[in-house]
């Protein structure tokens, strides 16, 4: 019997992100016979890294997960000699693919010349940190378009943000939307009372978000548009809730700010959830005021599961796809972000499956496209 072909994902980690759940909702659909995922993450410590959410399932499907030693710009020969010992010991692969192109134009290379036939970078995010950090990784990026044989992206922005405005004509641009298992987001009405009563808000008017608690994410300035729609319904005598779903090391500060505004008892930090498609249906609104995205797979869940969303301007137009979005400016004040919901907070919810799938984003029709890329070599 014929091996699969062994693709590897180069990425910081795997545990529950944009990035991480749109490969996973890929590797649910390959024909693993045929094609087979192994993951290159990083850790500051290689003997005692912590398991991260996907693990588990990553090694049921038959994945393997090898570490290499986060990169911090002072270990650059050590962790380019670990990328280079790491490739010389496994020639299986046939396709490298780094989601992590801050690093990609050091690994991928590597890779190339210890005899990978393809290597690909794929972009997943319009915008950088702030700061040093930041400015570090844009540098790193820039011999990144020839480096790589393909240059893929999310969406157009993603694409132009990280290999530069010469991409599209690169002849090695692939726009691959973030696509997801869209038949899990169908509205359901008793899933909606289940979760609703779980959490004891059935009476509230819920607004929702799902995403890592960091800076491109501006929770502070979502903690402000709820506050404004807070008083707002209270004046109406309704109770709004705010509804996060994410985590990450900005959390503390989030709920220190709740505390302050004295939301703090209806916003409700949910953390991490395996069964993330059954809260967008506890949700009323979603709310996504981003600094910077590639193309937001929640955004795309959110509208999957009937859900009006009002999202930042500085997201890429290609994700608001049905009329269900609504762009807005974050350098307004929040008190306009309030007073659209306000204006649009009824609604029906109706089955979105098809015009999902008509759009482009439904992960079972782009698996055949991917997997033929990695039978192939060609998109």
């Amino acid at each position: 019997m014929n091996q699969p072909a062994r693709i590897l994902h180069v990425l910081g980690g795997v545990s529950l992100g944009g990035a991480e759940s749109r490969i996973m909702d890929l590797y649910r659909c390959m024909d693993r016979d045929e094609i087979q995922f192994d993951f290159l993450v990083h850790s500051d410590d290689l003997n005692a890294r912590k398991p991260e959410f996907y693990d588990e399932e990553i090694k049921a499907l038959g994945g393997r997960i090898f570490v290499l030693p986060r990169f911090k710009v002072y270990n650059y020969i050590a962790y380019k000699k670990a990328v280079e010992d790491f490739f010389k010991n496994h020639r299986e692969f046939v396709l490298v693919q780094g989601h992590m192109t801050s690093t990609a134009a050091l690994y991928l290379p590597v890779a190339k010349k210890a005899g990978v036939p393809i290597v690909a970078a794929h972009a997943r995010s319009a915008g950088v940190d702030k700061g040093i950090k930041g400015i570090i990784t844009r540098c790193l990026r820039i011999p990144l378009l020839k480096r790589a044989d393909y240059c893929l992206a999310c969406s157009k922005e993603a694409g132009e943000a990280v290999f530069g405005k010469k991409w599209e004509k690169s002849g090695k641009a692939v726009v691959l939307p973030n696509a997801i298992a869209s038949e899990k987001y169908i509205f359901n009405r008793d899933e909606r009372e289940k979760i609703r009563e779980e959490l004891g808000i059935q009476e509230s008017y819920v607004i929702g978000h799902v995403g890592r608690f960091h800076y491109a994410k501006n929770h502070e300035f979502l903690l402000e548009i709820f506050s404004a729609l807070h008083s707002r319904m209270k004046e109406r005598n309704m109770r709004a809730v705010l509804l996060l779903l994410g985590d990450g090391a900005g959390m503390k500060a989030i709920k220190e700010q709740a505390e302050e505004l004295r939301l703090n008892e209806d916003v409700l930090f949910m953390g991490n959830k395996k069964d993330v498609e059954n809260y967008y249906q506890a949700m009323d609104y979603f709310v996504f005021p981003s600094r910077f995205e590639g193309l937001p797979g929640t955004v795309v869940e959110a509208q999957a599961a009937g859900l009006r969303c009002i999202i930042s301007d500085t997201i890429t137009p290609e994700v608001g796809f049905t009329e269900l979005v609504h762009y807005e400016s974050i350098e307004k004040p929040a008190d306009i972000w309030a007073e659209h919901i306000m204006r649009n907070a009824s609604y029906e919810r109706t089955n979105m499956h098809e015009v999902i799938k008509q759009a482009g984003f439904d992960v079972m029709e782009q698996a055949v496209k991917v997997e033929g890329f990695y039978k192939t070599g060609k998109i």
